[in-house]
């Protein structure tokens, strides 16, 4: 059996610390992912169950004023329509792309 050039070995080493990066980015991506998804079930929790009233009319007060500025899609602002109500269309809180008078 012919030995592998240089040359080759080191291509399929080039190869496999490739398919490791990609792998180990995924893994990253899932944890995030998993991170936000945890994240977000806790403050859900804490809004539907918080034995803290003020803590829970707080932070649904918070959510209310920040989140229709941080969701930038219709569908998203739609899922979240039970937390940030009706707020009107352009209503923002600190930004900078106010309208001139």
């Amino acid at each position: 059996m012919a030995r592998k050039s240089i040359e080759e070995r080191l291509a399929q080493l080039d190869a496999q610390r490739a398919a490791l990066k990609a792998r180990l980015s995924k893994q990253e991506r899932a944890n995030d992912t998993r991170r936000k998804v945890l994240l977000g079930a806790l403050v859900l929790h804490r809004l539907e169950n918080g034995k803290d009233e003020e803590f829970s009319r707080r932070l649904g007060e918070w959510l209310k004023r920040e989140l229709p500025d941080f969701l930038t899609r219709d569908g998203d602002k739609e899922l979240f329509a039970d937390l940030i109500g009706s707020a009107p269309t352009g209503e923002t809180t600190g930004s900078a792309g106010g309208t001139a008078a």
